[in-house]
């Protein structure tokens, strides 16, 4: 009996040792070093037999040493320790048996899926450090030619579409009910075009329109990270409630109780009183709720802009059309010559003090989150991005190359999305990477003659953000922020944002991001060669201009 279950034992522990799923860093090696791995289980076999011959050894000598009585013993004692070996010898074949079927099932399903997955990734990995920037005559070249003189449009765009934009909103105002309407206040330039970096055209300037709601209303903030409306995994997320001012400030009992018609509350006037809440849809709340209505808001603004326009239409020599009816001001100037130019105009909210905006609608080809419901708005800091750049500016070299390095990417970003549809990696995630770098690497490191190994250092910091599936939003979560920015403490102090979280769950979207950068890649050297001036014996010769 106790030589069966040490039989026994001795069979399921080698089940054990040997079964890929307890020991996943053997199993890793199994479809690449095959013939090694067999050889090696052949002479684990002969070791085992070996054991299991010396243990009979020991078994019959300790038969041969028994007492003379035992072996008198009646034959049904014989009987039952036959049985008892052969129950144990079943059982543990059984468990053989089923570790080895579970084992097979295993590898047919969602295991050789992933080892499938991390080899593309390493493939691609590979080819990523294997890529080459042009050397630095060609890329100055390159800059010069088809950057630098950028500039000078973008200028004289921004201050036509400026001068509009603020007399277009002016004329909103004059339309809208200051009693009933929401009230919209000066729009505020954002983006590549206020941070120096645009270079694809269309040029197009995005400016945000805060608002506000008619007195006695006030907004009030739900954020994942300050409050239980919102759960914590829509971060970035918050939800907008409306409320009458009073109501936040006091706890008048008018509030909570009827009054009669002759009665009248000495704190609050007779107009809040009779506001009801069904007068919640007027003000571009969701049915039913006090959370503004992304949906509503689009539409009020849209039919706003329409009404300024109509007003002041006669005094421009040009047409103003909407760009793209699914956000709330994609507009485009259109002129008699056939020239155009498009701007946006996004109704915003502003987070209590701060800068910080929640946003219902991107443009379009935007970083654009799924939203959920219509109450659910993105809260953006696009304008602590815009200050963290000028801020950041004022501490680096003369000339420095960090604003190159955007207009770069941004360059071979639109010329790869040309020729091969857009995927989810936009401008905005090299941007991140830019802000990070910025704050890793000390000012000196920054100089126009750190335009190579700057770039190198973007595409290697965005290639192993990809391959990890983690991008982390500059400043939800970063504690180590200037305080001169008022960035608000807590957004700083919250669990870091993914911005790459959708690539873990969207295997397609991911694979498609992964293929635009591979792409992108692989054709920078030949895109920066055909659009940069061919420097032969020292002198520059440019490239037709049909080519630009």
């Amino acid at each position: 009996m106790p030589a069966g279950f040490f039989r026994v034992c001795l069979v399921v522990i080698t089940a054990i040792i040997n079964h890929p799923l307890l020991f996943p860093k053997e199993n890793v090696t199994v479809f690449e070093n095959t013939e090694e791995i067999i050889e090696k289980m052949k002479e684990r076999e002969e070791n085992l037999r070996l054991e299991q011959l010396k243990l009979e050894q020991e078994l019959a000598a300790q038969e041969v040493s028994v007492d003379s009585s035992e072996k008198t013993e009646p034959e049904k004692q014989y009987d039952h320790d036959s049985l008892s070996w052969n129950f144990w010898t079943a059982l543990s074949m059984i468990v053989f048996l089923l570790i080895e079927f579970w084992r097979q099932d295993y590898q047919e399903g969602n295991w050789q899926d992933y080892t499938k997955e991390d080899d593309e990734i390493n493939v691609l990995g590979r080819t990523f450090k294997g890529f080459i920037l042009p050397d630095k005559v060609t890329l100055d070249s390159f800059y010069e030619r088809c950057l630098q003189n950028v500039t000078n449009d973008i200028a004289r765009n921004r201050e036509l579409v400026e001068g509009f934009a603020d007399d277009l909103l002016e004329a909103l105002r004059s339309v809208c009910n200051r009693d009933t309407d929401m009230e919209v206040e000066e729009s505020i330039g954002v983006g590549s075009m206020y941070e120096n970096w645009r270079t694809n055209k269309p040029f197009t300037c995005d400016f945000i329109v805060p608002f506000n709601p008619p007195e006695p209303y006030c907004f009030q903030f739900e954020t994942w990270c300050s409050g239980e409306s919102v759960l914590p995994d829509k971060g970035s997320y918050g939800m907008i409630k409306i409320i009458r001012s009073d109501e936040s400030s006091s706890s008048c009992i008018c509030d909570k109780t009827k009054l009669g018609e002759d009665l009248l509350c000495l704190l609050h006037s007779k107009v809040s009183q009779t506001r009801q809440s069904n007068h919640m849809e007027d003000l571009l709340c969701f049915k039913d709720t006090q959370y503004l209505d992304s949906d509503q808001v689009m539409t009020w603004f849209q039919m706003a802009l329409t009404k300024g326009w109509n007003k002041i239409a006669h005094k421009y020599e040009f047409s103003l059309i909407f760009n793209h009816l699914d956000t709330p001001g994609a507009l485009k100037i259109k002129f008699r010559s056939g020239k155009s130019i498009t701007f946006n105009l996004r109704p915003v909210v502003q987070y209590a003090d701060s800068d910080v905006y929640f946003i219902s609608h991107f443009p379009f080809n935007s970083l654009a989150p799924s939203f959920t419901t219509n109450t659910h708005w993105f809260l953006t800091f696009t304008v602590y991005e815009k200050r963290y750049i000028q801020f950041i500016s004022k501490t680096l070299p003369a000339n420095p190359c960090h604003l190159s390095c955007l207009q770069i990417l941004s360059f071979l970003h639109g010329k790869q999305c040309s020729l091969t549809e857009p995927s989810s990696l936009t401008n905005y995630h090299f941007k991140t990477v830019m802000l990070h770098l910025l704050q890793i690497h000390p000012s000196s490191a920054w100089t126009s003659d750190c335009l190579e190994a700057r770039l190198q250092d973007v595409l290697n910091f965005l290639e192993k953000s990809l391959q990890e599936k983690r991008l982390y939003h500059f400043f939800i979560g970063n504690r180590n922020l200037p305080q001169e920015l008022g960035v608000p403490v807590e957004f700083q102090k919250a669990e870091p944002l993914n911005l790459f979280r959708p690539f873990v769950l969207q295997r397609s979207t991911y694979r498609k991001a992964m293929d635009m950068f591979h792409e992108m890649l692989k054709n920078t050297s030949a895109l920066i060669n055909e659009y940069s001036m061919h420097v032969q014996n020292g002198r520059a010769i440019p490239l037709n201009k049909d080519l630009l």
